[in-house]
């Protein structure tokens, strides 16, 4: 299987035509196709204002489908990826019953009952079998939903796709919902190099018994199709009768809403806007049916079919959540998950990763892409720039900028004192977003003090004044308003290019919710390139309860405890967890910090065991200093349900003692970590595999009532 030469387009459109169709159907979920039509007729275009919720959201359809893929690269980017690596996944990242799923309880929410039995140790394909579940709750939607990644991950091997849907589609599912799940990654991988439609269903097919529902629905639906191929209503009127809702149980079944994907894809006239119209008026399980057909649609027209009708890219400017336990994925965007299935296929291949503009986070390599940047529309900016995806080797004939370059234009006018043009993207939680309905939003910020921020300003050879431009960070303030922060400026000349750097100052503990670029002075009206913006280096901040009001900044912790709260504590601890049973994690960073140092005080009066974590990456993969007054002092290495110990020393437990602990990762596997009880220090050290020596921090307490002083953050060597 060789990956296509227009791969990474074909994927980013399969992308944003999945977040495209849940946020088109998701206002709208559970709908019937008659409340739907006598509310708001044919549903063309966004109707989320209309009904007064937000537009980007959390959603188990999204959510699900980029975090359960992670099992490939968590496991060697193999392509024999077993059921059972697959469900540690789920284990993994899955904050039970905050984050991805629908949690609504044992035998009622089928993806919930698999992962209850998940945790009681029950392996895949057990733990969603018919067998152990019954019919009804293993036949439900889920399958189908989360599995357009593993089709991205087989272009034009629609085989191989329909094999990885099946291990991961019984994790939590069997039966009809699983030959639902293989039909549509077929389809989607085969699409990568095949547009026929019936090519990609007869293909499909033949992955699935001849004798199976979904096999019978789909012939009988292309039947229907044929004798009436312009009605789709007067064929869906026969679905609701002969496939419908009420043949069969639970609440979101897959039968009836895998017949409404079929049913806009035979009659969307091969439009993208036209089936995601279909999909979503049909009615039932709006949002994932919705999605599938524009995920498939994507991948099957690319991003010319999508940029056909409407815009329907604007208003989601590549902007979507993924709260798992891993929170500095929390807050993403469409190209940079496209980044990230393309180099697991890339790796799964043997092939070196991608990584445009020397892996910058914001590159704009994919054509149209902005990354989440939109263009401030407060009092003072509003009206003063436009942006806009352009090849900027077309443009700007500058050394270092190849002819396919591309970068976002920023297009500003009448820029005065007064006046200012800003544009800016999220990095952690907007306000808005702290107030989601709906599925939880649980995410870390992904910019922090210390780091070192740069961005690539190239202006245009038009412009008839200099460009006075400055980078920019919001933070949270007082009243979890946000705060700008701003670097000097910098005049450009036009037809000048500026690398602009910034090393962001400590903030006490507030979180940076946007970074971007503003355009100020008396810059007047021109235009600018923002070729590329990133940061790096180890963050360097204290943790703690700043003073100020608001709850933004102990939202910055992903919370995977019983009961984690941040405030002033006795002994000027800033953090507490109690948790009844097993062990809690509350947890602050992102995947690829490494080289660093985390340190804290801990206290407790009545625990099992309290301490910190590093190399975070998930909730079972993750290194750990503890205390417990039966084990003494621990240094743990966690992976996927196994501790392994790479040090132990003995102490002396003493109830509310405060204890100084730290831990150092560093990126060769190199783990150092230092306890102190005031009197005398401790030192233990080990060695672990540099793959698992990044990642975020933790606070960690098992069964008990545990305090946390401010906690420290920094390069190696530096705390």
């Amino acid at each position: 299987m060789n990956l296509p030469s227009d791969y990474e387009e074909r994927v980013y459109a399969g992308i944003l035509g999945k977040i495209i169709g849940v946020y088109l159907g998701r206002p709208l979920e559970g709908w019937t196709n008659e409340r739907i039509e006598r509310e708001l007729g044919e549903v063309w275009y966004y109707v989320h204002e209309k009904l007064g919720v937000p537009l980007v959201v959390t959603d188990d359809d999204i959510s699900g489908t980029f975090t359960f893929v992670r099992a490939v690269a968590d496991n060697g980017y193999a392509y024999d990826v077993t059921e059972e690596q697959i469900g540690n996944a789920w284990l993994n990242y899955l904050i039970e019953n905050r984050t991805v799923l629908w949690w609504g309880g044992m035998g009622t929410s089928t993806e919930h009952t698999a992962f209850l039995r998940l945790k009681e140790g029950i392996v895949p394909p057990r733990s969603g079998s018919m067998a152990l579940n019954g019919q009804v709750v293993a036949e439900q939607i889920g399958a189908q939903i989360f599995i357009d990644g593993w089709a991205m991950l087989c272009p034009g091997d629609p085989e191989k796709a329909a094999a990885l849907a099946r291990k991961a589609a019984c994790v939590s599912h069997d039966g009809e919902a699983i030959y639902g799940a293989q039909v549509l990654a077929a389809m989607e991988a085969l699409a990568f190099k095949e547009s026929r439609l019936d090519v990609l269903l007869d293909t499909a097919l033949t992955f699935i018994p001849g004798a199976s529902l979904i096999h019978k629905m789909v012939t009988e639906i292309r039947e229907w199709h044929r004798a009436e191929p312009r009605d789709w209503r007067a064929t869906f009127r026969k679905i609701e009768e002969h496939w419908g809702y009420k043949k069969f149980g639970g609440g979101c079944h897959m039968i009836p809403n895998h017949a409404v994907i079929q049913l806009a894809l035979l009659y969307g006239d091969d439009d993208f806007q036209k089936s995601l119209m279909i999909a979503s008026t049909a009615g039932w399980d709006t949002d994932c049916n919705a999605g599938n057909v524009g995920a498939l649609m994507g991948i099957k027209n690319g991003l010319a079919g999508i940029d056909r009708g409407a815009d329907l890219r604007g208003p989601v400017a590549d902007r979507l959540y993924l709260p798992t336990a891993d929170g500095g994925r929390g807050i993403t965007d469409a190209a940079t998950e496209t980044y990230r299935i393309v180099n697991t296929a890339r790796r799964m291949q043997g092939l070196a990763p991608l990584a445009p503009n020397e892996g910058m986070r914001f590159h704009f390599a994919l054509p149209g892409s902005v990354h989440g940047f939109r263009v401030e529309d407060s009092v003072e900016c509003r009206g003063t720039a436009t942006i806009e995806n352009v090849v900027l080797g077309e443009l700007a004939q500058n050394p270092g900028i190849t002819d396919d370059e591309r970068a976002l234009a920023v297009a500003y006018r009448s820029v005065a004192p007064g006046r200012t043009a800003r544009i800016a993207t999220a990095t952690f939680t907007s306000p808005e977003g702290l107030k989601m309905p709906g599925y939880g939003m649980y995410a870390s910020p992904i910019l922090h003090p210390g780091q070192i921020l740069r961005a690539r300003i190239v202006t245009d050879e038009a412009n008839l004044r200099p460009a006075h431009v400055c980078l920019f960070v919001r933070y949270y303030g007082e009243g979890d308003l946000l705060e700008t922060l701003r670097d000097a400026p910098t005049l450009l000349e036009r037809g000048s290019v500026a690398n602009l750097s910034w090393e962001l100052p400590e903030l006490e503990g507030r979180p940076i919710a946007e970074v971007g670029i503003e355009v100020g002075g008396q810059s007047g009206t021109g235009t600018l390139y923002l070729d590329w913006l990133g940061w790096s280096g180890s963050p360097q901040l204290v943790l703690r309860k700043p003073d100020v009001s608001g709850t933004a900044w102990r939202r910055a912790w992903v919370n995977a405890a019983d009961r984690y709260e941040g405030g002033d504590f006795a002994g000027g601890a800033n953090f507490r967890i109690v948790q009844d049973r097993g062990t809690g994690l509350a947890l602050y960073g992102e995947r690829e910090w490494t080289d660093y140092s985390v340190k804290t005080t801990v206290q407790t009066h009545l625990a099992d065991g309290v301490g910190i974590a590093a190399a975070v990456q998930g909730l079972r993969r993750y290194v750990s200093l503890t205390l417990s007054p039966i084990e003494g002092v621990r240094l743990v290495l966690h992976k996927d349900g196994m501790a392994v110990a790479l040090g132990e020393a003995s102490i002396v437990w003493k109830r509310d003692q405060p204890y100084e602990l730290s831990l150092s990762i560093a990126r060769d596997g190199t783990v150092s970590a230092e306890f102190h009880d005031g009197e005398a220090a401790r030192y233990l050290e080990g060695k672990i595999d540099p793959a698992q020596a990044s990642g975020a921090v933790g606070l960690v307490a098992t069964v008990g009532h545990c305090l946390y002083g401010p906690v420290r953050i920094g390069p190696l060597g530096s705390l």
